[in-house]
């Protein structure tokens, strides 16, 4: 559960019952031994002193901030993972009220507009957007402010009416829902506006891109005549036209932005050309698809230069800070970037560059601040890949162990509590883990001194793993 002790729950009320029979069983002892003036002053200050005191010294670790930067070192390399006069699409807390923070009170890089997608299904918002902030110029929306106002577009039906399946330009397109009369009777009687088709494209004039610095040097003779996508939805809701709308109206003027955090549905169908340079995805006019299964094409000089020269941390690796939930997932994000970063200079044959970037990662990010997880496994083989091995060893060594702990604690437990859902699922993780781990020292890179002890610890678990019914690793 993620930490609310802002909010009020039946507990809390149920504790201050307590807390009061607590406070008035001390008045009743005390007061038998002393004038109940007395009694009652002795008992104020007790509780005065012991109630924070105990809560001090029993939480002071978990709620010590003092040298954590993570929020706003954070949220800075949000605003510097894109060019200059940018449009950042974010979509929930944690990666928006940060960048409002540094923009709001360091005037830090704010000539970005930071458009949060959850705010942009209201009308009052959008009002917002299309008027000057900071350094930054409106978000050029074309939908006048009757055409969004709440209660008006605010989801629009997707009637498929396109036969021959081709891709309409979006401007088109949101000029056909803007028109009052382009409406369908939908369930209910009700006339609504709605899209005559999922498939959308938007004219990219190259030579534009190439000069206000949309296209990187060495990427020209990759750039197409019209993007194209297909938004797989029956219906698009408001924050989705208004990014349409944005697409239709920018005309490739402002650089675009997706958070690498605001997740696959926000994306409406564009992923094929975002291109990865830092905790942001580009929309570029050509085309990005990967073969790892990953979101968005690193571009690796763009990217080194994010993460290894303007990226700041946070304090982690000088001091031993406490890192929450949100922490702790923002730093596999990140770990998550520096191997994709490094498997990319592996596929530019920059093997130098890649463990360089791997380097870093640890360095930031250290093992001793940072906790691991599953997560480590793509830095671990991108160390073999890139030809350091015994940085690979060494990794191996640390999840090896931690999944082998973890695994004779899972065994400890009784059957009832080991054949829970959420147990068998972490120990199905622990032997994937060990399994990969295996494979990597064995298999693919072998390893002779490490490789007879990792398969020691493998089939361990895999046995135990069959004598009590659960299944084998995938």
């Amino acid at each position: 559960p993620r930490e609310r002790d802002y909010a009020y729950a039946g507990s809390f009320y149920a504790f201050a019952f307590w807390i009061g029979l607590g406070v008035y069983g001390l008045y009743d002892i005390i007061s038998k031994r002393a004038p109940k003036v007395i009694s009652a002053g002795l008992i104020t200050v007790i509780c005065l002193v012991a109630v924070p005191g105990i809560m001090a010294s029993e939480g002071w670790d978990d709620h010590d901030r003092s040298d954590t930067y993570t929020a706003r070192d954070f949220a800075k390399d949000y605003l510097d993972s894109c060019q200059p006069n940018a449009i950042l699409f974010t979509n929930g807390d944690n990666d928006t009220f940060p960048l409002w923070y540094v923009q709001e009170v360091e005037e830090y890089r704010t000539d970005v507009r930071v458009v949060n997608l959850s705010l942009l299904n209201t009308d009052w918002y959008i009002d917002q957007m299309r008027r000057k902030a900071y350094d930054s110029e409106p978000v050029p929306f074309g939908l006048k402010p009757h055409q969004y106002r709440q209660g008006t577009r605010d989801y629009v039906p997707v009637v498929d009416m396109n036969k021959k399946g081709v891709h309409i330009d979006v401007k088109e397109m949101m000029d056909f829902i803007a028109d009052g009369k382009n409406q369908r009777e939908m369930g209910g009687g009700k006339r609504m506006n709605y899209f005559p088709t999922n498939k959308f494209s938007l004219k990219v004039p190259k030579s534009k891109v190439i000069a206000n610095g949309t296209v990187p040097k060495g990427m020209e003779d990759q750039v197409v005549e019209e993007i194209k996508w297909t938004v797989k939805k029956n219906y698009i809701l408001k924050n989705d036209m208004m990014i349409l709308d944005l697409l239709a109206n920018n005309k490739w003027e402002r650089p675009v932005y997706f958070a690498i955090t605001t997740g696959d549905d926000a994306y409406i169908g564009l992923k094929k050309y975002f291109q990865l340079e830092g905790l942001a995805y580009h929309l570029v006019p050509y085309e990005c698809e990967t073969t790892d299964g990953q979101t968005g094409r690193v571009h690796t000089e763009i990217m080194y230069d994010n993460l290894v020269n303007k990226f700041s941390w946070g304090g982690i690796k000088e001091n031993p800070i406490y890192l929450n939930e949100n922490n702790r997932r923002m730093c596999m994000n990140l770990r998550n970037n520096f191997a994709r970063l490094a498997d990319a200079f592996i596929a530019e044959g920059n093997n130098t560059k890649a463990v360089e970037v791997l380097d870093k990662c640890m360095e930031e990010l250290p093992v001793a601040h940072v906790p691991i997880n599953f997560f480590m496994l793509p830095v671990t083989e991108a160390y073999y890949k890139a030809g350091a091995p015994e940085k690979g060893n060494e990794l191996v060594r640390i999840l090896a162990k931690m999944y082998d702990e973890n695994l004779e604690y899972y065994f400890s437990l009784d059957s009832e509590r080991r054949q829970s859902k959420s147990m068998e699922k972490n120990i199905q993780q622990a032997i994937s883990v060990l399994y990969r781990l295996n494979i990597l020292v064995n298999r693919t890179y072998k390893q002779d001194d490490l490789g007879p002890e990792i398969q020691a610890t493998f089939d361990k678990w895999q046995e135990s793993l069959s004598s009590n019914g659960i299944g084998q690793p995938r």
